[in-house]
């Protein structure tokens, strides 16, 4: 999954960008209205960090383009200020959520998880699909109770793949989804972690079946036996 950060505080932004990461979601980083604004044109979101004190302006002015946009995405706002009219205007422009600094990263990514799993998104509690469980918020997956080890982009990469079990994913969108913007990523970097992924899930006796749809993307199916 892929979120912005719109937060201009250097020493933050990488604090919360790297709690972000650690739990395998993809993270684009800007610092300020104009570049929120071009990010949220040019790419789609799972989800939204915007803090409202921003060096072009409030970062409400964000989120109403945002939701000017008819853009459903989920946006949790950050903010230093705490009296109720403040946090009723940055629910009423459109916020789902509101969290005051200083804050804490566990509830900052417990928080960002509730958003994830409300109606109109897709994150449940647990995923399983065949002999296989992962569970969104360890970042843990078994193989018929038994845990195995994958690196955090094969998490993320099974994450996606289970949450359309069943269905061809576009290999342009699982890219978007598994990397941020200013990373540098090779031709052949998707099919690298799909193929260690495969091999993984097959070592372990995974009773799922990851294959390439030629010239469009993956699907990932549980094999009639393992149903």
């Amino acid at each position: 999954m892929r979120f912005l950060l719109v937060e201009d505080n250097e020493r933050l932004a990488s604090l919360i960008r790297r709690e972000l990461e650690r739990l395998g979601y993809s993270v684009d980083r800007v610092g300020s209205l104009a570049e929120g604004e071009e990010a949220c044109r040019l790419a789609e979101y799972d989800l939204i960090v915007l803090d409202r004190g921003l060096p072009d302006g409030e970062g409400l002015l964000l989120l109403k383009t945002i939701r000017a946009l008819r853009q459903a995405t989920p946006v949790l706002v950050l903010t230093a200020q705490d009296s109720p009219h403040h946090r009723i205007e940055g629910l009423d422009s459109g916020a789902d959520d509101y969290l005051v600094k200083p804050f804490d990263m566990g509830e900052l990514a417990a928080r960002c998880r509730a958003l994830l799993r409300r109606p109109s998104q897709t994150l449940d509690l647990a995923l399983t699909a065949g002999n296989v469980a992962l569970d969104p918020a360890s970042r843990q997956v078994r193989v018929s109770g038994e845990a195995i080890d994958l690196r955090r982009r094969e998490v993320a990469l099974l994450e996606i793949l289970m949450r359309r079990c069943g269905q061809v994913i576009a290999r342009p969108a699982l890219e978007q989804s598994l990397y941020s913007m200013d990373e540098a990523v090779s031709p052949n970097a998707l099919d690298a972690t799909v193929s260690r992924l495969r091999r993984r899930l097959n070592d372990a006796g995974a009773a799922l079946q990851l294959r390439a749809v030629h010239g469009i993307g993956y699907i990932l199916t549980v094999n009639d036996e393992g149903a």
